[in-house]
């Protein structure tokens, strides 16, 4: 009796040892970043002692999981290379296989950043310029992509679901392509493997990407909460005017009554934070060498807002991974019937203002009709300019057009001084798009000239000027270039107040 009782003891202790288990990002093919210290984690029984060994080092890790049954180790890498295999040990052994040392970019945002290479199953996943020739070409086997599965979460989750693949004719169609793009031109021009983390999902706002608490904290920010929870609580009143609506709808087709506003749902993917918590966090640690990020559209209803938010959450992704200078490169957003001139200002202040950040400009390259333009590859590479430039060394590259630095007024005529103005021209034929005002505040079409690394602006109608503003418009088609080839940011010199100043 008492040996089957120890018996049963002993099973039951062994079914107590839970296995060492680990995050998706930690898998076979897998990229870690090089020449640095990277953070490995899991999770195991508490007090289970857990040893990590990669084949690049002489001596294991070694750690004891935590009361909650959560560890961590810090791994040095050396510089690029493999493949190299981790191993894992604790009551169980896990081995990773195929791993690669190289640059590990986060690439995300809306649907433009979500936006494939090929044609997809949505209507709007059109597929990129020249799709038929990129994917055949797509051979990059030192090239590695996880995608992030999409995932609405009340609270931060430890982990996402995904997986990483190499890069092949066979796996590129379903990726970013933006990020493809990106990824192919750093491994390229530096011939070191590339990883690239793709978490992203079209029509979502900022706020959906940041942490609750950060927006909490700001004066500035903590109305979407607000709005959000007044939302939430105004659902039952919008279903039944919603169900009032149909029936009067299919009653009178002809009624001129609006479709009853809908306020977010606890399971939108616009709601404040659960992005975050869900497509997010749970990367975290995960060691990068940078951020790549195209979004916007859906806050250009509240741009003044976003001056606040964007940077609020970059900060909020810096702190998090404990990486204050992580480096972040955003695209501007692009001409569209449907977006206003404020959110690319914005966008242009939250460059000038937070440090080790870069702003693609893309207004040579949009679609009037089209929110989602299919030339993505100059896209990337304007984004590897940033990165090449500021992370790898190329320093002679030019990474950004021109960009208004300040003003004067003499003769009744503006002239314009700008920053990366080596080579101003104008791209073809007269400069477009410039209007100017003066203290009256009436814009009037404007004519513009190149002089030398300035631009003298100038109009009948304005005597004495007193603004300029440059591609103030929807959907501007301005052709002020310097001499490398990337266009000038839309701009204004004064801060006269906008109509989405005080939404919030």
């Amino acid at each position: 009796m008492r040996r089957i009782l120890a018996s049963l003891l002993l099973f039951l202790g062994h079914c107590a040892c839970a296995d060492v288990t680990l995050p998706a990002l930690m898998t076979d093919n897998m990229v870690l970043q090089q020449k640095t210290t990277v953070a490995l984690w899991g999770w195991a029984s508490p007090g289970e002692a857990v040893a990590v060994k990669a084949s690049w080092t002489k001596q294991p890790v070694k750690t004891t999981a935590d009361a909650q049954g959560n560890w961590l180790v810090r791994v040095p890498t050396s510089k690029a290379g493999g493949p190299y295999t981790i191993t894992v040990q604790g009551n169980n052994q896990v081995t990773i296989k195929n791993v690669l040392l190289g640059e590990v970019w986060l690439c995300s945002g809306q649907s433009n950043m979500a936006f494939p290479v090929a044609k997809g199953a949505s209507k709007w996943m059109t597929g990129v310029v020249n799709e038929a020739e990129v994917v055949p070409k797509a051979n990059y086997p030192a090239i590695r992509m996880f995608t992030v599965a999409q995932n609405v979460a009340d609270a931060p989750q430890r982990d996402v679901q995904g997986s990483w693949v190499v890069c092949s004719p066979q796996t590129v169609g379903g990726f970013s392509a933006v990020g493809y793009f990106f990824g192919q031109e750093i491994h390229e021009k530096t011939g070191v493997p590339v990883g690239l983390i793709h978490s992203s999902w079209g029509g979502t706002p900022a706020e959906s990407w940041t942490r609750r608490e950060v927006l909490e904290q700001n004066p500035e920010l903590s109305p979407i909460l607000t709005r959000y929870a007044e939302g939430l609580t105004r659902r039952p009143a919008y279903e039944a005017e919603l169900a009032a609506w149909k029936q009067e709808k299919q009653a009178n087709p002809q009624t001129t009554r609006p479709k009853p506003a809908e306020p977010l749902s606890a399971t939108s993917n616009k709601s404040p934070a659960k992005l975050y918590n869900g497509m997010i966090r749970g990367l975290e640690p995960y060691t990068l060498k940078g951020v790549i990020w195209y979004q916007g559209e859906s806050n250009a209803e509240r741009a003044y807002q976003y001056r606040t938010l964007f940077p609020t959450m970059i900060a909020n992704w810096r702190q998090d991974w404990q990486q204050p200078n992580l480096p972040f490169y955003f695209v501007q957003i692009a001409p569209h019937k449907g977006q206003n001139p404020e959110i690319r200002e914005a966008q242009l202040l939250s460059w000038q203002q937070v440090p080790h950040t870069g702003m693609v400009v893309t207004t040579d390259v949009g679609d009037s009709l089209d929110i989602h333009p299919r030339n993505k590859q100059t896209v990337g590479h304007r984004l590897a300019l940033w990165a090449l430039h500021n992370e790898y060394g190329q320093s002679k590259l030019e990474t950004s057009g021109p960009v208004y630095q300040s003003m004067k007024v003499e003769n009744g005529k503006a002239c314009l001084a700008f920053d990366h103005a080596a080579g101003l021209k104008a791209a073809d034929g007269s400069l477009r798009e410039f209007i100017i005002a003066g203290a009256d505040s009436v814009f009037h079409p404007a004519q513009a000239r190149v002089e030398g690394n300035t631009v003298v602006v100038w109009s009948d109608d304005v005597k004495q000027p007193v603004a300029v503003r440059f591609g103030w418009r929807k959907s501007p088609m301005p052709n002020l270039f310097n001499s490398a080839g990337l266009p000038a940011t839309p701009f204004r010199t004064d801060t006269w107040r906008q109509p989405t100043q005080g939404k919030r």
